[in-house]
């Protein structure tokens, strides 16, 4: 019966590397290229800005869901009290961190964005419109930081991950 843990840790280990996959390789894709493509294709700001805020929505739910999983699964790494797959304090921090920052952005700042956004689009008046859309970018400058603050905690939490592995494989 053996067989069956160790398959348990593999699996944990294995979605765990999945789901940073998502988390961090979806903001890389998000910000690297299809932000540059929208704004390159589409023909106006409304329209590109609503596709974004829809790609972002959904990039959100893969969030919830990658978080989800890197919560669930340090927490059962951290309950086997297997020393191969142990957790350590800095591991759980810049998770806690990084779960933190994605539930601020996702559920106070985006929601806030996407009003403003609403208002900003429904304005007819050129001067309304401008104010409008200033403030938009208000709230968009904060939250693009989050976004690639989590992008280097993701990264880091990769490299702690891989240090981990290596740590482990020299013993």
């Amino acid at each position: 019966m053996r067989w069956l843990p160790r398959w348990g840790m593999v699996g944990c280990l294995a979605l765990e590397w999945l789901a940073l996959a998502v988390w961090i390789g979806g903001m890389i894709v998000l910000s690297g290229a299809v932000i540059p493509a929208v704004f390159n294709t589409f023909g106006g700001q409304d329209s590109g800005g609503m596709f974004l805020t829809r790609a972002f929505e959904s990039y959100h739910r893969f969030v919830i869901g990658a978080g989800t999983i890197l919560c669930v699964a340090l927490w059962y790494r951290r309950w086997s009290g297997d020393p191969i797959i142990a957790v350590g304090r800095s591991e759980m921090i810049v998770l806690a961190v990084m779960v933190m920052i994605a539930g601020l952005i996702i559920a106070v700042l985006h929601p806030n964005a996407v009003a403003l956004q609403a208002q900003a689009f429904a304005t007819k008046d050129e001067t309304a419109r401008k104010a409008a859309l200033e403030g938009l970018f208000r709230v968009l400058l904060p939250i693009r930081a989050l976004y690639m603050l989590n992008l280097l905690l993701g990264i880091a939490l990769i490299g702690i991950k891989a240090k981990r592995s290596l740590d482990r494989s020299g013993r």
